[in-house]
Parts: structure tokens; sequence; C-alpha cells
């Protein structure tokens, strides 16, 4: 474990944290002919060398170096052929953390894999992937009746109350689980100031009910599931 934990942090670092955004416009740019793909490889090679610390490791760093380089050019001449650019980056970063997990556990990777897989929690799993989206369309449908007696006169984000009410029942949730339920509480007042200026602003007594019920209904679905979760 020590040793995944030790290349990923490399691989945060060389990625991330000493990648100017410079360097990624000029490997777009120019490709396989630019200076700043070798010197991003390059980095990720010393990067990995200094937080291993040990001489023996020069093979595995250097099996990790070459992926890492022949993902970075199948990215940089794939990226013209996708129209979000969001979704080549993920699949980039999970073909280097395969990568990077494969060489850590080269000796035992099936078992270990078979490891991890057993110790899933299907339940918590289910749990979560419940109060996210498919609790919005139950919320969705069970307000339908409601929002459209609801004018609004600014505009928002596409789709953020959506999103925003799937990231607080994973929060209330995750509280539950935890057994923090004062940090729910403190969610709950957190989301109120934040509300406080728009509906003191809007003077929408419907609008208003609507927010209270549609939260409050999103708390209480995360908090039944967690309950239920919990107890099974």
């Amino acid at each position: 474990m020590t040793l995944f934990i030790k290349i990923l942090l490399s691989h945060l670092i060389g990625d991330f944290l000493l990648q100017p955004e410079s360097w990624i416009r000029e490997k777009e740019k120019k490709k396989l002919t630019s200076k700043y793909l070798y010197f991003h490889v390059l980095l990720h090679f010393s990067v990995a060398m200094v937080l291993l610390w040990d001489m023996a490791y020069w093979k595995l760093v250097l099996i990790i170096t070459i992926s890492h380089y022949l993902i970075d050019l199948a990215k940089i001449y794939a990226t013209p052929l996708f129209e979000n650019r969001n979704i080549l980056f993920f699949i980039d970063q999970m073909l280097h953390i395969g990568i990077l997990y494969g060489c850590a556990y080269y000796g035992d990777l099936i078992g270990h894999s078979l490891g991890l897989l057993g110790q899933i929690d299907w339940a918590l799993v289910t749990a979560t992937v419940f109060v996210t989206f498919p609790a919005a369309i139950i919320m969705e449908k069970l307000l339908e009746g409601m929002s459209g007696q609801i004018e609004l006169d600014h505009q928002s984000l596409s789709n953020a109350g959506k999103y925003i009410g799937i990231i607080e029942r994973l929060f209330v949730l995750t509280f539950l689980v935890l057994g923090r339920w004062e940090a729910i509480g403190l969610l709950i007042t957190a989301k109120s100031v934040f509300r406080f200026n728009d509906l003191k602003e809007s003077n929408n007594r419907k609008l208003t009910e609507y927010i209270l019920i549609g939260t409050l209904m999103s708390f209480g679905i995360a908090i039944l599931t967690g309950l239920i979760y919990v107890k099974l």
C-alpha cells in the first residue's frame, strides 16, 4: 500500500502541482515535437524516484514513466476527436492510476483486486447511489405540481438545484453514517444562510415555501436512507 501511495503522490505532484498551463498548451500545439512533453515525463520520473528513495525501484519507475509518456501522447492526438475535453481528461487520469495500481501490485494483482472487491460495502454503495440521481428524480416527481406555480424573477445555472441537492444528500448520508448528527444541523444552517438573501429580495412566499419543502424533503430522504443503512 505504501508503494502505491508514494507513486500516486508522485503522479499528483507531477501532473497537477508541477505542470504549468503553458506546458499543456505547448504540448497540444506542437504534440510530439514539444520539449515540454519530455520535460513532463522526466519530471515524473524524478519525483517518483525522490519519493521512493530506493534505486531498486528504477525499473518500475521507468515503466510508469514510459506508460505516462504514451498515454499523454495518445491524449494529445485524441483531443481534437472529443467535443467535451473533460471526458478525455478523466479517461487519461483513470489510465494513469490504473497503470500505477498495476505496477504497485504486479506480484499479486488479481488476488489484491479480488480482496478489494470483497471489502466493498454494497449496502453503502446502494445507499450512496440512491441519494444521488434516483432521489433527485423522485423529488422532481413529488414537487412537479408545485414547481409550475413558481415564477422566477432571476436566472440560475442549468440543473444547479438538482446538483446542490445531490451534494447535500451525500453530505447528510456521510455525516449520518459517521454518527455526526451535529454536522447535519450545521449543514442546514449554512444552506439557510446562503438562501436567506435570495428569499428576502424575492419577497415571494410561494418560492420560500417551495424551497423549504424541497430542502426538508431532500434532507429527509438522505436521513431516512442513512438510518436504513445503519439499521441493516
